[in-house]
């Protein structure tokens, strides 16, 4: 499983999520609480969220084939987009029903185990917590400099860590609703905070599963370079005396760890087929220095018309074609 997966964070949350889940039922079997049910349901699709993320990193890592030349690297943003639309949202949908469903028709919560949900909702407050410390120690190992959460969630191409970084702080915030909803319920008897505390479950995790379908649907139409790689790699490609000009590049996330790299260099006219390819082998190899993500590689070499093949502009991320 690829590093930039998070693997450590991943099988942290699964084995947290996993617990918690059956601790939660209990709960809501001998209490009868709608926000521990919510909860339970909530710690079950988290569970199958990490199983489908190592799933999608096992198939990711097949080897090229004729059917599909570029290997299956997009294999993790297609799990992570399942994670994203069927169990967040089918969660969440559960959730908001029960909830609504506990205001039409209130159920009270068994006093005789009062205890019991507040004390697994605080042990599940506990392990979440470690998880979440996990995802984010993972995270600071590939964040850059200065990036903030925000954005590391938005450009970060491998989709594991973003997924499980909000699927913990979503358990925390739902925990606190429960919380709230249990204790409540608890202290004055009205079943309508339980209630409410369900149906706020719910509606986070809708959040969540929106954000998370709007991120991961980027990456599976196709995510160039960053700004910062881009630039690292137009350096490369025109550092050397053997370019006399970058006349167009584009670049593609192939997968998480695999940019594709496609570029029209202008070499000198007088250079013979064999200068040329030595000097491609010699552009190649800066690329990969400047950006080890960049493993697939096409450079056109051609002559710079100024006619046809207009000035890049500076701001762009892709340089006009001439084709």
């Amino acid at each position: 499983m690829s590093a930039s997966g998070g693997t450590k964070a991943i099988i942290a949350a699964f084995l947290a999520n996993l617990g918690i889940a059956l601790a939660k039922f209990l709960a809501w079997a001998l209490s009868g609480s709608a926000s521990m049910l919510a909860e339970a349901i909530h710690s079950v699709a988290d569970s199958g969220n990490q199983l489908l993320l190592m799933l999608g990193n096992r198939r990711a890592a097949q080897e090229a084939d004729r059917s599909h030349p570029f290997g299956y690297g997009r294999e993790r943003y297609v799990s992570a987009f399942v994670v994203s639309i069927v169990l967040f949202s089918l969660g969440g949908l559960f959730a908001v029903y029960e909830g609504v469903n506990k205001i039409v028709d209130p159920h009270e919560i068994d006093q005789t185990w009062w205890w019991l949900p507040l004390a697994v909702l605080l042990v599940a407050i506990v392990l979440e917590s470690m998880s979440l410390r996990t995802a984010v120690r993972e995270s600071n190992a590939v964040r850059e400099p200065g990036q903030s959460w925000v954005s590391f969630i938005r450009r970060s191409k491998a989709p594991e860590l973003p997924v499980v970084l909000l699927e913990d702080t979503g358990a925390l915030v739902g925990l606190t609703f429960a919380l709230f909803g249990v204790g409540l319920t608890l202290i004055t008897g009205a079943p309508l905070f339980d209630a409410l505390g369900t149906l706020m479950i719910g509606l986070l995790l809708i959040a969540i599963a929106i954000v998370l379908a709007i991120e991961t649907k980027s990456l599976l139409i196709g995510e160039g370079a960053s700004r910062a790689d881009h630039d690292r790699i137009v350096d490369a490609i025109v550092g050397g005396p053997d370019v006399e000009k970058l006349i167009h590049i584009k670049t593609l996330y192939l997968g998480p760890d695999e940019l594709m790299v496609a570029a029209k260099i202008a070499l000198t006219s007088d250079k013979t087929v064999r200068e040329a390819a030595a000097d491609i082998d010699e552009i190649e190899s800066r690329i990969r220095d400047a950006v080890p993500a960049a493993r697939v590689i096409y450079l056109e070499p051609d002559v710079y018309r100024p006619a046809l093949d207009p000035e890049p502009s500076t701001d762009a991320f892709v340089f006009p074609s001439s084709d």
